[in-house]
């Protein structure tokens, strides 16, 4: 069975006398125990989403089914979710145990359950010898971890996170995107997880749906999102990506005083091609490569990488990462003549 199912699910609003669509029509299953992230640009209508999932908003079109059951009317009270908000919520007065405690006092949980119930929550989000602090006295990563634990002690079937690590310093970010997915293993339950920020969707997803203008673009595990994009704008938005659009003929597209191999491909095709697959030298590669030559018009050292802009004959600029695997001298400085090349597994065709 799946845990939550959306079918044509419109949510409109009236503003100005105009009817605007925030969500528009969107259908789509989320299996039981599946890590499922909502990504998009800011009024994408994710949040939307999630709030309609959570009860917050009604759809005024479609159902929202959650383990089998209608629930598209249903109060969120009568809901078996918990959501996560980016502010925490907690309560200021209270410590770390009672905030955790909350919702089963408020439910008349046994003391001894309670008890056992709130001590296995804290060791899940290690948060074990600080029962006794209060909010202000914690980081914001512990501070969101007692907000894990609260939600996730009433054992809700699915758990609802709106951009839970948006107030975080980068690197706690991303130390808190593998405890998250860490939690979400042990505790076994669906996550449904709200972000914009790409790299995070990638890292914890078991599938993402990319949103665009209230429709999902496309819905798919992070690898397929990744290397096989639908759309321009999918591409665009998931990591960096290199659009080359042209006539290909015989499977061959002329681009930038070059060729790029999309083999099994006739006629106006757009391309897309990312960074880390180019390999940039200032001599003519040979092979059955993808093969173009430009100039190039910036170099950044990037720690791990360098990124190179790089102007092809035709005036279309494309992005190189070049790994600083052995040392970090650049293959080349601004204003040489380079040439790039990729395998041809490497050019995907995508539609406008």
């Amino acid at each position: 069975m799946h845990a939550i199912q959306l079918d044509g699910v419109v949510k409109e609003y009236t503003s100005h006398g105009e009817v605007v669509q925030a969500v528009k029509g969107v259908t789509l299953d989320i299996a039981e125990g599946e890590f499922f992230s909502l990504l998009g640009p800011s009024g994408c209508g994710k949040t939307t989403t999630m709030r309609m999932i959570a009860g917050f908003e009604e759809p005024s079109k479609g159902t929202i089914r959650l383990h089998g059951q209608d629930v598209t009317n249903v109060p969120p009270n009568k809901r078996d979710v918990n959501m996560v908000f980016q502010s925490y919520a907690l309560f200021p007065h209270m410590n770390v145990w009672d905030n955790v405690a909350f919702g089963l006092k408020q439910k008349k949980v046994p003391a001894e359950e309670i008890k056992r119930r709130v001590g296995e929550m804290l060791e899940i989000v290690d948060l074990v010898g600080r029962e006794k602090r209060r909010p202000r006295e914690m980081s914001g990563g512990q501070q969101q971890r007692v907000a894990l634990a609260r939600a996730l002690v009433n054992h809700p079937r699915a758990l609802l996170l709106d951009e839970p690590l948006g107030a975080l310093d980068l690197k706690l970010r991303q130390a808190m995107q593998l405890e998250l997915k860490r939690i979400q293993r042990e505790v076994g339950i669906t996550f449904v997880y709200v972000t914009h920020d790409q790299s995070e969707a990638l890292t914890m997803s078991d599938r993402i749906a990319v949103m665009k203008d209230g429709l999902v673009e496309q819905l798919g595990d992070p690898r397929t999102i990744y290397e096989e994009p639908a759309t321009a704008f999918v591409a665009g938005f998931i990591g960096t990506s290199n659009l080359l659009t042209g006539t290909a003929n015989g499977g061959v597209l002329k681009v930038g005083g070059g060729r790029v191999l999309v083999p099994g491909k006739e006629g106006e095709v757009t391309v897309t091609v990312r960074p880390e697959k180019i390999t940039i030298c200032t001599e003519e590669p040979q092979g059955e490569l993808s093969i173009v030559s430009g100039t190039v018009t910036e170099v950044v050292y990037l720690g791990t990488y360098n990124s190179y802009a790089v102007r092809l004959a035709d005036g279309v600029e494309v992005t190189v990462f070049q790994q600083n695997a052995v040392d970090a001298t650049a293959t080349a400085e601004r204003g040489d003549s380079v040439w790039l090349s990729w395998q041809p597994q490497h050019s995907y065709a995508i539609g406008k």
